[in-house]
């Protein structure tokens, strides 16, 4: 089955030739790119957090295999709703979901759960994509839509994928879709998000889900962040960097009621 896009032509431009001529403005290219283990990148708009992203995706080597866990903003599917075999598409075209890497992560996931529906309308895996597809037209993938949940299952979850890609014997990059302070002063949201990128970078992940529930830090992709660090911990990782941050007010120039949004790689 194919899933068809949600928000184009509202996150994102509808068009190919449109999303194309986007990319090629937001994607800073470097002179090589680094392999890392996982990230955590924006999902809002392009116009807010798309030059954000365009940062992180342009410095990152991206393997023939992405796995995005995204949170599920909606409450409905499955808790831990990994999308079944099929096709993504995009205006940039389809990609195709690895099958391989599916089964190994159902078999290593005990919360894990083939599911269509948490991913109907969800927004926060489908942004990603289109920046994956430009840089690396022949990827395949897998998406993981999850909702809340407590430490200890978040952890399993995220040692179950380090499982499954060791298994797997290949590189995959697994992609935390998050914004981070909803809808505060922009000096109120850069001080509850220096707290959570504090224990990001530390590759804390108990302590990342600790202060954004402690603190109330509307990081609302915190439980897929918590994930990725813990499977990149298990597969070796051993630091974390901050590419770049930023605020919705950035664009708008309203610094009242702002979201921000952060880019991090883990390597």
């Amino acid at each position: 089955m194919q899933r068809q896009p949600a928000v184009a032509g509202q996150f994102y431009p509808g068009s190919e030739q449109k999303l194309r001529a986007s990319l090629s403005q937001l994607i800073h290219k470097f002179p090589s790119t680094l392999p890392v283990k996982g990230v955590i990148s924006p999902h809002a708009g392009y116009m807010y957090s798309g030059a954000i992203a365009g940062q992180l995706f342009g410095r990152i080597a991206i393997p023939d295999t992405v796995l995005i866990i995204g949170p599920n903003h909606h409450g409905v599917g499955e808790a831990a709703a990994l999308y079944p075999e099929g096709e993504w598409l995009t205006p940039l075209g389809v990609t195709a979901i690895n099958s391989r890497l599916n089964a190994l992560l159902l078999q290593h996931g005990s919360y894990l759960r083939n599911d269509r529906v948490a991913h109907q309308n969800e927004h926060s895996l489908e942004v990603q994509l289109p920046f994956i597809q430009y840089l690396r037209p022949d990827v395949t993938i897998s998406a993981l839509c999850i909702g809340h949940g407590d430490y200890a299952p978040l952890r399993d979850i995220g040692h179950g994928i380090a499982a499954a890609i060791r298994e797997f014997g290949e590189d995959v990059l697994i992609v935390a879709s998050s914004d981070m302070t909803h809808y505060e002063s922009a000096d109120s949201a850069r001080q509850k998000d220096e707290m959570a990128l504090e224990r990001a970078l530390a590759l804390d992940g108990k302590g990342l889900l600790e202060v954004c529930h402690s603190r109330g830090i509307t990081m609302c992709g915190v439980v897929p962040a918590t994930i990725m660090i813990e499977a990149a911990l298990n597969l070796g990782a051993s630091q974390g960097e901050l590419v770049a941050y930023g605020n919705s007010g950035d664009v708008t120039g309203d610094s009242r009621q702002v979201v921000g949004y952060a880019a991090v790689t883990v390597s």
